[in-house]
């Protein structure tokens, strides 16, 4: 039995057609899960011809066992400097993490983290944003962990951007048939990192029904969303 998140609408509509966003509970996904066997047990069983998966970009990371460790990171001043200016959100901590900070400044070097700052500090005198990670890059935005604000699982490692991820996408579609995208999604926003290519024209039409986040902020355990058109709303919930 599938169903939507609790607080969620099961159904949206975009473009004149109906479609359900079931979210496909899990088990608690660590370190190095192989990601085919989530596929097997939890979507298989309810996939249908014309479904669209979305992946949490968290679970594919995971399973690729690209982390860093908490212990492994030192944190110079500058990240310590550039993390207060980052602003406070309500719904993660972004680059206000001072590991997160670090760790970015790791992947791009300092210069160019500063240049980034600097120009995104004039950007928001014109109310530009978004500024600083199109200068940064290299999937910096995508960068999660550091934090136990819902797992204490989190809290000393760090999860990069899946590697590969459109690859991993045609990979699925190649050895299930499933049509999947992998997904950074937040009450804040929807970014779509890779999709197979029998999809390529549907991204705009997944990120308008991400747009409330049918995976939810929390504790759900829903890092999979199932899509599915319906020429109408059933009354059940099911699928």
């Amino acid at each position: 039995m599938l169903k939507p998140n609790e607080g969620k609408a099961l159904y949206r509509e975009v473009d004149g057609k109906n479609y359900a966003r079931y979210a496909i509970k899990t088990h608690f996904i660590t370190l190095g899960e192989d990601l085919d066997k989530i596929i097997e047990e939890y979507v298989i069983p309810h996939y249908q011809k014309g479904d669209i998966i979305t992946l949490s970009e968290k679970i594919v990371a995971l399973s690729q066992g690209d982390i860093i460790y908490k212990k492994d990171v030192k944190v110079t001043w500058l990240a310590k400097l550039l993390s207060k200016f980052v602003v406070k959100n309500q719904h993660c901590t972004g680059l206000r993490n001072v590991y997160k900070m670090q760790v970015a400044i790791n992947i791009v070097g300092p210069v160019k983290i500063l240049f980034a700052a600097i120009i995104a500090a004039i950007g928001k005198i014109f109310r530009i944003k978004g500024i600083f990670y199109k200068i940064i890059g290299n999937g910096i935005s995508n960068l999660d962990g550091f934090n136990d604000e819902a797992y204490d699982y989190y809290a000393d490692k760090g999860i990069f951007a899946p590697k590969n991820p459109e690859r991993v996408c045609q990979r699925i579609k190649e050895k299930y048939d499933i049509d999947s995208m992998i997904v950074d999604a937040n009450d804040l926003g929807v970014e779509i990192l890779a999709f197979n290519k029998e999809i390529q024209d549907k991204g705009e039409l997944v990120r308008k029904l991400l747009k409330d986040n049918p995976a939810g902020q929390d504790r759900e355990q829903t890092p999979i969303i199932l899509i599915r058109e319906y020429a109408h709303r059933e009354v059940s919930t099911s699928a």
